[in-house]
């Protein structure tokens, strides 16, 4: 199938939402080896069910997480892996290329858990709701 035949679906989903759905999938053990493709190590945000950009590959104008990624690497294959998820600008681009998963998902859990709490904080503070 070409890619000029797939419709992107619009992702309007609330990213306080997107980010709690990924973190509930990577405390599950979603990134563990696939049944179907052992062979083939999971890569953290791209296969997960909150990633609306697979198969497109065209991350820029689709991927929520977009506001999160410094401006100098949105033009990245995978930009959501150029995230800073620490004080020390740590990423998952970083981290896969060492090759540590664990550490990975460890830190990629934190960083959600910090950056719901901000949203949360945020919209408390503002009155808004998640409806």
């Amino acid at each position: 199938m070409s890619k000029e035949l797939l419709v992107r679906p619009k992702d309007d989903r609330d990213i306080l939402t997107i980010l709690e759905s990924e973190l509930d999938f990577l405390e599950k053990g979603g990134y563990g080896r696939s049944v179907k493709t052992p062979w083939l190590p999971s890569s953290v945000f791209q296969d997960s069910p909150s990633c609306f950009c697979f198969p497109f590959h065209d991350h820029n104008d689709a991927c929520r997480l977009m506001q999160f990624v410094p401006p100098q690497r949105r033009g990245e294959v995978l930009p959501c892996h150029h995230i800073p998820l620490n004080e020390t600008g740590e990423t998952v681009a970083l981290l896969e290329y060492v090759g540590n998963q664990r550490e990975t998902e460890d830190l990629v859990k934190t960083w959600l858990r910090e950056k719901i709490a901000e949203l949360q904080r945020e919209r408390a503070e503002t009155g808004i709701s998640m409806a």
